[in-house]
């Protein structure tokens, strides 16, 4: 369980870098070794989304 917990703290972190180098890419035109920034936006929106749902789980799992 304890490695759930610091998985969940990885993608969580990961997904919100990557949303913002995503965000001010698509806005600022702010580019990061010439790679297109929605990748990083959709990258980052995976990995926080996931992230949020292992925490779900893990919750669901300690209530029974």
């Amino acid at each position: 369980m304890e490695t759930k917990k610091y998985l969940v703290r990885f993608l969580i972190i990961i997904g919100g870098i990557g949303l913002t180098l995503g965000i001010f890419g698509i806005f600022k035109q702010f580019q990061i070794a010439n790679t297109n920034p929605w990748a990083y936006a959709i990258l980052g929106a995976f990995f926080f989304l996931s992230g949020i749902s292992l925490v779900r789980s893990i919750r669901s799992a300690n209530a029974d």
